[in-house]
């Protein structure tokens, strides 16, 4: 019986040292999240209010110029962004975004995968280590990009896609990631990265506006139009970057919770088994005395 008492006692401490532990990764990602979630609420704006301006300028092209980011051609050549996170115990977030890239490839772009044209870009580690023995045609050259998620890293990358697609490498670019709601909501998305589609958002009420142009809309779309799409990348990224916070938030403290349960049951299931040594000691103890008094 005393050898079943210290393994109980050993079960508590382990639970309450893992307890000690997942309280600590909350607080660490509670911190993460108010950082992540300032950062995204920042540029959410701004982003839209890009839109809102290619919106007023497209609307009024009328095939004046042509947008090489915006040439819609036959799908042969795929290059699908999976945006993961570096480290786990963040529940099903990364399942959830590997789920739908997986579903992506071998539903929608079955025929491209199959015929070796499709490019996996794995950002985040997570994300890689599930596709690697999975699939082949693998980018994972900014694998590690979280660590060190900066607009400059994000655009070097944007920038490089969007010339890849210029050169006829990919015909369509679309980004697996999740959206940021709050602490314990996340959307996992799907969006369309090139061509460019004109209503990634709503286009402003003031869309037919007629405006001057200085320079010209040509040279203003040349510079204004990757700009525009680097800002999308980046929100992107600060969207998957807070939703990882919010989901490991909400894991730890749902794992918390799980080892209070759990302390508690052993709890219980400590106290029933002294109750039964003593019992057993007394029992013991009266025999030897009824033994003697027997002699």
């Amino acid at each position: 019986m005393s050898g079943k008492l210290k393994e109980i006692k050993l079960r508590i401490k382990a639970v309450k040292d893992t307890q000690q532990i997942t309280k600590a990764m909350k607080m660490v990602s509670a911190a993460k999240l108010r950082r992540a979630q300032e950062a995204i609420v920042q540029v959410r704006p701004y982003s839209q209010k890009l839109n809102e301006v290619l919106s007023n300028i497209v609307a009024g092209l009328d095939g004046e110029v042509a947008l090489d980011l915006a040439v819609e051609r036959e799908v042969e050549k795929v290059l699908v962004v999976l945006l993961t996170s570096d480290r786990g115990l963040c529940g099903s977030f990364n399942a959830n975004l590997q789920k739908r890239a997986k579903a992506l490839i071998e539903d929608k772009y079955k025929s491209q995968s199959e015929s070796g044209n499709l490019t996996l870009m794995t950002i985040g580690k997570k994300g890689n280590e599930f596709f690697s023995s999975r699939f082949d045609n693998i980018n994972a050259d900014h694998i590690d990009l979280f660590t060190r998620l900066s607009f400059a890293n994000t655009a070097e990358i944007a920038e490089t896609i969007m010339s890849d697609f210029k050169s006829g490498q990919y015909d369509r670019v679309e980004v697996v990631y999740s959206k940021f709601k709050n602490a314990a909501t996340q959307e996992f998305s799907t969006e369309q990265f090139l061509p460019i589609q004109v209503n990634m958002e709503e286009s402003s009420s003031t869309a037919s506006n007629d405006f001057v142009y200085e320079p010209d809309r040509a040279e203003l779309l040349k510079d204004l139009v990757p700009r525009i799409l680097k800002t999308y990348f980046h929100r992107m990224f600060l969207d998957n970057n807070a939703s990882e916070h919010g989901a490991r938030m909400t894991s730890m403290d749902n794992a918390s919770e799980n080892c209070n349960e759990l302390l508690g049951d052993l709890t219980i299931l400590y106290n029933r088994a002294r109750q039964a040594a003593i019992t057993t000691e007394l029992t013991e103890i009266v025999s030897g005395a009824a033994a003697l008094e027997a002699s």
